[in-house]
């Protein structure tokens, strides 16, 4: 793991390098490239009163919570600056099945965030943020008994079935701030031309999510009306846990 991580970084040198060379061709980079790999964890809360009250009065059951987001993440520091960009998903959240029929209810994101560093100390990072969100929440509906109503191929291309998938696309912007400690690793050495100072970020992110603008619910591009349109303008929290680096040249 540690030889794929070293990879990883010394590539990520080789292309910074190849971008950033000065023109008169004297230095690979004029500052340390710094950032890390993240993992976060993120409690939002989604309101599925209007989605249910829908549900329900097509005798479908509701669906639980939603509001639990999985983030892959990579955070990029730049003196006192840090940005950070991710995606994440929901994981699926059922309802319970009637007559064969059941809805599925999932969400998916893309956020970018800019913050500023007002920590003074070296392990530890505390910095007010702004960003923006993109994300898309999917409805699925699956009728199952009408899908496994015959083994014959033919037959199944023409069968009648509710089973179908609704999108609705949202943007937010966020306004929060985060704190990370730092775990500093061995300092690795590559060739004896490149120093890597490794780290593990352990931390918080807390702030408002505003749900901005909403879309109209979908189903392969055509709009539908009257449908789900509360916004989901909520507090957010994270947990967040990865693996930094900070390379410079010798």
């Amino acid at each position: 793991m540690k030889k794929l991580f070293n990879l990883l970084i010394l590539g990520l040198v080789l292309t910074t390098a190849a971008s950033a060379q000065n023109t008169d061709g004297k230095s690979w980079f004029g500052n340390n490239i710094a950032g890390a790999a993240q993992v976060q964890i993120t409690y939002r809360n989604t309101n599925l009163d209007q989605v249910n009250r829908i549900l329900n009065n097509s005798n479908i059951p509701s669906v639980g919570g939603n509001d639990v987001w999985i983030n892959l993440s990579m955070s990029h520091i730049h003196k006192q600056w840090v940005f950070e960009d991710g995606l994440g998903i929901t994981p699926l959240s059922s309802s319970e099945s009637v007559n064969n029929i059941k809805a599925k209810y999932g969400q998916g994101q893309l956020y970018f965030r800019a913050g500023y560093n007002i920590s003074k100390t070296a392990n530890s990072r505390f910095f007010p943020f702004v960003g923006v969100n993109f994300s898309a929440a999917m409805l699925k509906i699956q009728d199952k008994g009408r899908e496994e109503s015959t083994s014959d191929f033919s037959q199944e291309l023409l069968t009648s079935t509710s089973s179908k998938t609704l999108y609705q696309g949202n943007f937010g912007i966020e306004l929060g701030a985060g704190y990370d400690y730092l775990i500093k690793l061995k300092t690795k050495k590559v060739d004896n031309c490149v120093e890597i100072q490794r780290n593990i970020p352990i931390g918080l992110r807390a702030g408002y999510y505003i749900n901005a603008a909403r879309s109209d619910w979908k189903i392969d591009g055509h709009s539908l009306d009257n449908g789900p349109d509360k916004g989901q303008s909520a507090v957010f929290v994270s947990l967040n846990i990865g693996l930094g680096y900070n390379v410079r040249k010798l």
